[in-house]
């Protein structure tokens, strides 16, 4: 098997092997043990440190891990070696995947978040404001192309880490499933007024209004519209005072469905 993937976690077994928790676009996330790895084996050679796409090939025979077999960096992101906050940031997306990739599941939609916001990280630490994400050429793989306005003249809003972050973390809770609903009360439907705030319920998915009982996140109204702008919008500068508001938001979510902490 052969297929796109990130590395999102490296532990070392043996005297000589490593043991690394991939995300692929195959078949979502799995373990494989990397024979040699600690000792410079050249089937792996770099491929296994975190934020660029590598090729993995590996072999599986049923049991809970696979065997890598060669691993390769198709897209290598080196801009965000060097800027602090995009690293960070990456960080933190890769640790929230790793929580919510279910084991063994697909999640395509999933995976082109993080491949997207990875390229938009590392475009942006190196001053640039691109977010064409890698078209997974070296290994057949699909991607998304947001439509950020420069295609009719426009000029794209500066990307700040924070910013794709918050995107990225609300997208990916959207393209797992775990979707908060913004506008409407899950319970009983009633449509919350635009400039009103609004209480959450991250493990019933959204808002849950007054009148049925009520819940324990209050999101006020100036975030709960940056986070419908962030779902909709590649880049926009009224994100940004409420990208910390909207991170703590996904993270109660992942906290409700996982225990993420």
């Amino acid at each position: 098997m052969e297929t796109r993937a990130l590395v999102v976690r490296s532990v070392a077994y043996g005297e000589s092997d490593v043991i690394a928790t991939l995300l692929t676009e195959q078949e979502g996330k799995i373990a494989a043990i990397v024979r040699g790895a600690r000792k410079g084996s050249r089937r792996v050679a770099g491929a296994l440190e975190p934020l660029h796409t590598i090729a993995a090939t590996y072999e599986d025979k049923g049991s809970e891990l696979v065997t890598m077999k060669e691993a390769r960096v198709i897209k290598p992101r080196t801009n965000l070696l060097r800027h602090l906050e995009s690293m960070e940031a990456a960080g933190t997306m890769l640790r929230w995947a790793r929580h919510v990739f279910p084991p063994r599941t697909p999640e395509p939609a999933a995976f082109a978040t993080l491949i997207e916001t990875l390229d938009a990280l590392d475009g942006s630490a190196a001053g640039g404001t691109s977010r064409t994400p890698d078209d997974g050429s070296a290994a057949g793989g699909t991607s998304r192309t947001p439509d950020d306005g420069s295609a009719a003249g426009g000029t794209p809003a500066p990307i700040t880490p924070m910013v794709e972050l918050a995107r990225a973390g609300l997208r990916l809770l959207a393209d797992i499933g775990w979707g908060i609903e913004l506008e409407r009360c899950v319970q009983c439907g009633a449509r919350c007024p635009e400039d009103a705030s609004a209480q959450i319920d991250a493990q019933k998915g959204g808002i849950v209004c007054r009148k049925c009982g009520g819940a324990r996140v209050l999101l006020r109204a100036p975030a709960r519209r940056a986070a419908i702008v962030a779902l909709s919008k590649p880049s926009d500068a009224t994100i940004e005072p409420h990208a910390r508001a909207l991170i703590e938001l996904v993270e109660s979510v992942m906290a409700a469905h996982t225990g993420y902490t």
